[in-house]
């Protein structure tokens, strides 16, 4: 039975890596995989761009109203089904895609490895991989740690080297103006807590 997989973990635990080692571990054995990814990230075009430097050309942009059951199941009318879809950057899809990632497996028999972010610098979820942690037959955490040591489970958001936990849900480092750290909790809410201090007006980041 084919399945839905969604790995998750905090930023720069290598979730783009291991997807591009999925898909060569997939070609090296002559079997064709289709790479999809959100064109709302914008980081590295049309590639998965992975923080060793190592890239790979997707097949399809997503927009956020487009079906991605279609899409799947007009490719595989074309090219014949492929052995696996691999999707990068997978909070970024609507709840809606979600599901449809999940009706690939269930109405194509075609497996679905999704690789994002479980939640924001504000601990809120996405709405794709909240509707991921509801579906997935398959939920694994991929592991990275905090600069202190400790395992890191948040992403802290940082603007001219200061975190900050205000603004839009979406914003793509290195294309925005921001960057991304591995926190672990008790670092994270130091630095939260920190913020507050300093900016005792401030109210949650809204999407």
């Amino acid at each position: 039975m084919a399945k839905l997989y969604f790995r998750y973990g905090a930023m720069n635990c290598g979730k783009t890596t291991a997807l591009i080692q999925v898909a060569f571990n997939y070609k090296e054995r002559g079997m064709r995989v289709l790479i999809l990814k959100p064109a709302v990230d914008t980081k590295g075009q049309d590639c998965v761009l992975s923080r060793l430097g190592v890239r790979c050309k997707v097949d399809y942009l997503v927009i956020p109203d487009q079906d991605v059951l279609e899409l799947v199941a007009e490719d595989a009318r074309r090219n014949g089904p492929p052995a696996c879809v691999l999707c990068d950057e997978s909070q970024f899809f609507t709840a809606r895609q979600a599901e449809q990632l999940f009706q690939v497996t269930v109405d194509l028999s075609i497996p679905v490895i999704c690789y994002g972010l479980r939640a924001d610098f504000m601990l809120r979820g996405f709405p794709g991989s909240t509707r991921l942690l509801e579906l997935a037959h398959t939920i694994e955490e991929m592991k990275t740690i905090c600069a202190c040591g400790r395992k890191a489970t948040c992403n802290g958001r940082k603007i001219n080297g200061q975190f900050v936990f205000e603004g839009d849900q979406i914003a793509i480092d290195t294309v925005d103006n921001v960057e991304y750290q591995s926190l672990c909790p008790q670092c994270w809410f130091r630095e939260y807590r920190a913020y507050q201090a300093r900016h005792p007006k401030a109210g949650p980041a809204r999407g």
